[in-house]
Protein backbone atom coordinates (compact mmCIF):
# COMPACT_ATOMS: atom_id res chain seq x y z
CA UNK A 1 0.00 0.00 0.00
CA UNK A 2 1.31 3.40 -0.57
CA UNK A 3 1.57 6.18 2.21
CA UNK A 4 -1.44 7.82 1.29
CA UNK A 5 -3.55 4.36 1.45
CA UNK A 6 -1.94 3.51 4.57
CA UNK A 7 -2.72 7.58 5.99
CA UNK A 8 -5.90 7.27 4.33
CA UNK A 9 -6.53 3.71 6.92
CA UNK A 10 -4.96 4.83 9.62
CA UNK A 11 -7.13 7.95 10.09
CA UNK A 12 -10.37 6.33 9.43
CA UNK A 13 -9.63 3.71 12.01
CA UNK A 14 -8.69 6.13 15.04
CA UNK A 15 -11.88 8.18 14.02
CA UNK A 16 -13.90 5.37 14.58
CA UNK A 17 -12.59 5.08 17.76
CA UNK A 18 -12.83 8.04 18.60
CA UNK A 19 -16.29 8.03 17.96
CA UNK A 20 -16.78 4.76 19.77
CA UNK A 21 -15.63 6.83 22.85
CA UNK A 22 -17.86 9.24 22.59
CA UNK A 23 -20.34 7.12 22.48
CA UNK A 24 -19.40 5.10 25.47
CA UNK A 25 -18.17 7.49 27.84
CA UNK A 26 -19.46 11.06 26.94
CA UNK A 27 -22.27 11.83 28.95
CA UNK A 28 -24.31 15.06 30.32
CA UNK A 29 -22.91 14.40 33.54
CA UNK A 30 -19.26 14.16 32.06
CA UNK A 31 -19.71 17.83 30.27
CA UNK A 32 -21.07 18.88 33.38
CA UNK A 33 -18.08 18.47 35.52
CA UNK A 34 -15.96 19.11 32.64
CA UNK A 35 -14.52 15.62 32.69
CA UNK A 36 -12.02 15.74 30.62
CA UNK A 37 -11.48 11.30 30.81
CA UNK A 38 -13.22 10.38 27.56
CA UNK A 39 -10.85 12.77 25.46
CA UNK A 40 -7.87 11.01 27.32
CA UNK A 41 -8.98 7.59 26.68
CA UNK A 42 -9.59 8.61 22.62
CA UNK A 43 -6.07 10.18 22.50
CA UNK A 44 -4.33 7.16 23.67
CA UNK A 45 -6.59 4.75 21.74
CA UNK A 46 -6.46 6.75 18.38
CA UNK A 47 -2.25 6.92 19.12
CA UNK A 48 -2.17 3.26 19.29
CA UNK A 49 -4.36 2.48 16.52
CA UNK A 50 -2.42 5.06 14.26
CA UNK A 51 0.55 3.70 15.15
CA UNK A 52 0.40 -0.29 14.89
CA UNK A 53 -1.39 0.56 11.26
CA UNK A 54 1.96 2.50 10.31
CA UNK A 55 4.47 0.31 12.23
CA UNK A 56 2.78 -2.82 10.00
CA UNK A 57 3.41 -1.02 6.97
CA UNK A 58 6.53 1.59 7.42
CA UNK A 59 8.32 -0.35 10.53
CA UNK A 60 11.52 2.02 10.28
CA UNK A 61 9.77 5.08 9.71
CA UNK A 62 9.39 6.84 13.52
CA UNK A 63 6.62 8.85 14.92
CA UNK A 64 6.12 12.42 16.40
CA UNK A 65 3.36 12.04 18.60
CA UNK A 66 1.61 13.63 21.43
CA UNK A 67 1.27 11.70 23.91
CA UNK A 68 3.10 8.60 25.15
CA UNK A 69 2.03 5.61 28.15
CA UNK A 70 2.94 7.03 31.33
CA UNK A 71 0.00 7.60 32.63
CA UNK A 72 -1.13 3.67 31.46
CA UNK A 73 1.75 1.84 33.39
CA UNK A 74 1.56 -0.31 36.81
CA UNK A 75 -1.33 -0.21 39.22
CA UNK A 76 -2.33 3.60 38.97
CA UNK A 77 -3.00 3.23 34.93
CA UNK A 78 -4.63 0.18 35.12
CA UNK A 79 -8.13 1.27 34.50
CA UNK A 80 -7.52 3.94 32.16
CA UNK A 81 -5.18 1.32 30.26
CA UNK A 82 -7.85 -1.57 30.21
CA UNK A 83 -10.03 0.91 28.54
CA UNK A 84 -7.89 1.99 25.79
CA UNK A 85 -6.85 -1.71 25.36
CA UNK A 86 -10.60 -2.28 25.02
CA UNK A 87 -11.27 0.66 22.52
CA UNK A 88 -8.31 -0.34 20.33
CA UNK A 89 -9.19 -3.70 19.83
CA UNK A 90 -12.43 -2.82 18.30
CA UNK A 91 -10.76 -0.78 15.22
CA UNK A 92 -7.54 -3.82 14.52
CA UNK A 93 -7.78 -6.61 12.64
CA UNK A 94 -5.90 -8.51 15.16
CA UNK A 95 -6.35 -8.12 19.35
CA UNK A 96 -4.04 -6.15 20.79
CA UNK A 97 -2.47 -7.40 24.01
CA UNK A 98 -2.02 -4.48 26.55
CA UNK A 99 1.97 -4.56 26.24
CA UNK A 100 1.24 -3.81 22.24
CA UNK A 101 -0.85 -1.22 22.83
CA UNK A 102 1.70 0.48 25.38
CA UNK A 103 4.39 -0.09 22.75
CA UNK A 104 2.30 1.29 19.97
CA UNK A 105 1.91 4.43 21.68
CA UNK A 106 5.02 5.11 23.26
CA UNK A 107 6.58 4.68 18.85
CA UNK A 108 5.39 8.29 19.11
CA UNK A 109 8.69 9.68 20.82
CA UNK A 110 10.67 10.62 17.74
CA UNK A 111 12.19 13.72 18.51
CA UNK A 112 11.66 14.83 14.55
CA UNK A 113 14.91 16.92 12.45
CA UNK A 114 15.29 17.94 9.09
CA UNK A 115 17.00 14.80 7.72
CA UNK A 116 15.35 11.21 6.71
CA UNK A 117 11.58 10.55 6.93
CA UNK A 118 9.20 10.79 9.89
CA UNK A 119 5.00 10.94 10.69
CA UNK A 120 3.65 13.57 13.04
CA UNK A 121 0.08 13.07 13.94
CA UNK A 122 -2.48 14.51 16.67
CA UNK A 123 -4.77 11.55 17.53
CA UNK A 124 -7.36 14.27 18.55
CA UNK A 125 -7.12 17.67 17.80
CA UNK A 126 -9.83 20.16 19.55
CA UNK A 127 -10.15 18.15 22.86
CA UNK A 128 -13.06 20.68 23.44
CA UNK A 129 -15.04 20.19 20.60
CA UNK A 130 -14.73 16.75 20.88
CA UNK A 131 -16.24 17.09 24.31
CA UNK A 132 -19.39 19.24 22.71
CA UNK A 133 -20.27 16.53 20.05
CA UNK A 134 -19.06 19.30 17.99
CA UNK A 135 -15.53 19.67 15.29
CA UNK A 136 -12.25 17.79 16.07
CA UNK A 137 -10.00 16.51 13.77
CA UNK A 138 -7.82 13.19 13.73
CA UNK A 139 -4.51 14.62 11.56
CA UNK A 140 -1.64 12.67 10.28
CA UNK A 141 1.24 13.80 8.16
CA UNK A 142 4.39 12.21 6.26
CA UNK A 143 7.29 14.12 6.91
CA UNK A 144 10.45 14.14 4.11
CA UNK A 145 13.44 15.86 5.13
CA UNK A 146 11.69 18.75 6.71
CA UNK A 147 9.17 19.22 4.27
CA UNK A 148 5.09 18.18 4.70
CA UNK A 149 4.51 15.78 2.09
CA UNK A 150 1.18 13.92 2.54
CA UNK A 151 -1.42 15.34 4.67
CA UNK A 152 -4.75 13.52 6.33
CA UNK A 153 -7.21 15.09 8.39
CA UNK A 154 -10.15 13.34 9.49
CA UNK A 155 -13.53 15.18 10.35
CA UNK A 156 -16.05 13.15 12.20
CA UNK A 157 -18.77 15.59 12.57
CA UNK A 158 -18.08 17.87 10.38
CA UNK A 159 -20.79 18.03 7.33
CA UNK A 160 -19.38 17.12 3.70
CA UNK A 161 -21.66 20.37 2.62
CA UNK A 162 -21.11 23.03 4.94
CA UNK A 163 -24.56 24.42 3.99
CA UNK A 164 -26.33 21.38 5.39
CA UNK A 165 -25.30 21.30 9.06
CA UNK A 166 -27.48 18.46 10.09
CA UNK A 167 -27.11 15.98 7.46
CA UNK A 168 -24.19 13.51 6.24
CA UNK A 169 -21.34 14.60 8.90
CA UNK A 170 -17.56 12.78 8.32
CA UNK A 171 -15.13 14.46 6.31
CA UNK A 172 -11.82 12.88 5.38
CA UNK A 173 -9.20 15.55 3.54
CA UNK A 174 -5.83 14.15 1.83
CA UNK A 175 -3.57 15.78 -0.14
CA UNK A 176 -0.19 14.61 -1.61
CA UNK A 177 2.53 17.02 -2.59
CA UNK A 178 2.31 18.60 -6.11
CA UNK A 179 -1.23 16.13 -6.59
CA UNK A 180 -3.83 18.37 -5.12
CA UNK A 181 -6.00 18.27 -2.17
CA UNK A 182 -9.42 15.91 -2.13
CA UNK A 183 -12.51 15.05 0.24
CA UNK A 184 -14.20 12.01 0.46
CA UNK A 185 -16.89 11.06 2.93
CA UNK A 186 -15.44 9.40 6.35
CA UNK A 187 -16.09 5.93 7.03
CA UNK A 188 -17.29 5.51 3.21
CA UNK A 189 -14.37 3.93 1.66
CA UNK A 190 -16.33 3.14 -1.74
CA UNK A 191 -17.06 7.42 -1.80
CA UNK A 192 -15.35 9.19 -4.84
CA UNK A 193 -13.07 11.42 -3.77
CA UNK A 194 -13.45 14.79 -5.22
CA UNK A 195 -10.98 17.67 -5.49
CA UNK A 196 -11.14 20.28 -2.86
CA UNK A 197 -9.86 24.45 -3.75
CA UNK A 198 -9.86 27.23 -1.79
CA UNK A 199 -12.49 29.99 -2.04
CA UNK A 200 -11.76 32.80 -5.35
CA UNK A 201 -13.05 35.67 -2.97
CA UNK A 202 -10.96 38.30 -4.67
CA UNK A 203 -11.22 41.33 -1.89
CA UNK A 204 -10.60 41.01 1.40
CA UNK A 205 -13.51 42.59 2.58
CA UNK A 206 -15.77 40.05 0.91
CA UNK A 207 -13.90 37.37 2.44
CA UNK A 208 -14.98 35.43 6.34
CA UNK A 209 -13.07 33.92 8.57
CA UNK A 210 -12.26 30.30 10.41
CA UNK A 211 -11.99 31.33 13.67
CA UNK A 212 -11.74 29.02 17.07
CA UNK A 213 -14.81 28.34 19.60
CA UNK A 214 -12.78 29.94 22.25
CA UNK A 215 -10.09 32.01 22.27
CA UNK A 216 -7.47 29.75 24.00
CA UNK A 217 -5.36 29.61 20.62
CA UNK A 218 -5.48 32.56 19.01
CA UNK A 219 -6.26 36.23 20.02
CA UNK A 220 -9.94 36.86 18.99
CA UNK A 221 -9.72 40.97 20.11
CA UNK A 222 -7.04 40.80 17.30
CA UNK A 223 -8.71 38.70 14.38
CA UNK A 224 -11.19 41.51 14.91
CA UNK A 225 -9.34 44.35 14.91
CA UNK A 226 -8.01 42.82 11.37
CA UNK A 227 -11.64 42.31 10.32
CA UNK A 228 -12.30 45.92 10.72
CA UNK A 229 -8.74 46.84 8.88
CA UNK A 230 -10.02 44.58 5.81
CA UNK A 231 -13.54 45.81 6.07
CA UNK A 232 -14.92 42.30 6.67
CA UNK A 233 -18.31 42.28 8.17
CA UNK A 234 -19.24 38.49 7.50
CA UNK A 235 -20.02 36.40 10.43
CA UNK A 236 -17.13 33.83 10.95
CA UNK A 237 -17.35 30.40 10.68
CA UNK A 238 -16.38 28.99 14.07
CA UNK A 239 -15.04 25.38 14.70
CA UNK A 240 -12.42 23.68 16.73
CA UNK A 241 -9.42 21.46 15.31
CA UNK A 242 -7.49 21.34 12.28
CA UNK A 243 -11.14 20.73 10.60
CA UNK A 244 -10.06 24.98 9.99
CA UNK A 245 -7.45 24.10 7.76
CA UNK A 246 -10.33 21.83 5.74
CA UNK A 247 -12.96 24.53 5.66
CA UNK A 248 -10.94 27.27 4.35
CA UNK A 249 -9.35 24.55 1.68
CA UNK A 250 -12.74 23.93 0.24
CA UNK A 251 -13.95 27.41 0.69
CA UNK A 252 -16.37 27.44 3.74
CA UNK A 253 -13.99 30.05 4.65
CA UNK A 254 -11.58 32.59 3.60
CA UNK A 255 -9.00 33.16 6.65
CA UNK A 256 -7.81 31.21 9.65
CA UNK A 257 -5.74 33.06 11.77
CA UNK A 258 -3.81 31.57 14.82
CA UNK A 259 -2.30 34.75 16.30
CA UNK A 260 0.19 34.54 19.56
CA UNK A 261 -1.27 34.88 23.18
CA UNK A 262 1.59 34.01 24.54
CA UNK A 263 4.99 35.39 23.98
CA UNK A 264 6.28 31.82 25.10
CA UNK A 265 3.93 29.29 23.12
CA UNK A 266 5.53 27.34 20.74
CA UNK A 267 3.70 25.83 18.19
CA UNK A 268 3.68 22.04 18.11
CA UNK A 269 4.23 20.19 14.71
CA UNK A 270 1.19 18.16 14.91
CA UNK A 271 -1.15 21.10 15.04
CA UNK A 272 -0.10 22.03 11.76
CA UNK A 273 1.57 19.73 9.49
CA UNK A 274 -1.25 17.88 8.23
CA UNK A 275 -3.91 21.19 8.05
CA UNK A 276 -0.90 22.75 6.22
CA UNK A 277 -0.45 20.95 3.37
CA UNK A 278 -3.96 20.49 2.38
CA UNK A 279 -4.95 24.31 2.20
CA UNK A 280 -1.67 24.60 -0.16
CA UNK A 281 -2.70 21.88 -2.39
CA UNK A 282 -6.03 23.35 -2.34
CA UNK A 283 -4.01 26.57 -3.99
CA UNK A 284 -3.85 28.46 -0.77
CA UNK A 285 -1.04 29.94 0.82
CA UNK A 286 0.27 29.25 4.70
CA UNK A 287 2.72 31.78 6.50
CA UNK A 288 3.52 32.50 10.46
CA UNK A 289 2.87 36.43 11.03
CA UNK A 290 6.07 37.37 10.04
CA UNK A 291 5.42 36.02 6.64
CA UNK A 292 7.86 32.98 7.00
CA UNK A 293 6.86 29.65 5.91
CA UNK A 294 6.03 27.11 8.79
CA UNK A 295 9.46 25.26 9.06
CA UNK A 296 8.66 21.50 10.29
CA UNK A 297 12.32 20.80 10.39
CA UNK A 298 13.64 21.71 13.66
CA UNK A 299 12.01 19.02 15.87
CA UNK A 300 8.87 18.73 17.77
CA UNK A 301 7.90 22.41 17.32
CA UNK A 302 7.61 24.87 15.25
CA UNK A 303 10.66 27.47 16.99
CA UNK A 304 11.13 29.19 13.83
CA UNK A 305 7.77 30.59 13.37
CA UNK A 306 5.18 32.87 15.53
CA UNK A 307 1.48 32.05 14.75
CA UNK A 308 -0.49 30.84 11.33
CA UNK A 309 -2.01 33.10 8.72
CA UNK A 310 -3.96 31.11 6.07
CA UNK A 311 -5.80 32.12 3.20
CA UNK A 312 -6.70 32.06 -0.72
CA UNK A 313 -4.20 33.18 -2.76
CA UNK A 314 -5.99 36.58 -3.88
CA UNK A 315 -6.24 38.05 -0.31
CA UNK A 316 -3.25 36.51 1.26
CA UNK A 317 -0.79 39.54 1.27
CA UNK A 318 -3.53 41.70 2.03
CA UNK A 319 -4.22 39.99 5.15
CA UNK A 320 -0.69 39.45 6.65
CA UNK A 321 -0.65 43.10 5.95
CA UNK A 322 -3.38 43.71 7.70
CA UNK A 323 -2.16 40.69 10.56
CA UNK A 324 1.31 42.70 10.90
CA UNK A 325 -0.47 46.41 11.17
CA UNK A 326 -2.76 45.21 13.57
CA UNK A 327 -0.18 42.99 15.79
CA UNK A 328 2.31 46.11 15.46
CA UNK A 329 -0.06 48.25 17.24
CA UNK A 330 0.00 46.75 19.84
CA UNK A 331 3.67 46.65 20.59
Amino acid sequence: MSERAVAIEAVERASQVCKAVFKRLVTDETLTKKDKSPVTVADYSAQAVVNSILEKHFPNDPIVGEEDSKDLQGDAGRVLREKVVDLVNTATDAPMSADEVLRAIDRGQYTGGSTGRHWTLDPIDGTKGFLRGEQFAVCLALIVDGKVRLGVVGCPNLPYDISKQTEDKGVLAVAVEEQGAFQRRLGAPDDVETPVLVSIVEDACNASFCESVESGHSNHGDNAKIAELLGITKQSVRMDSQCKYVAVARGDADIYLRLPVDSKYVEKIWDHAAGNIIITEAGGQVSDIDGKPLDFSLGRTLTANRGVVAANANIFATVLAAVQTTLANKE
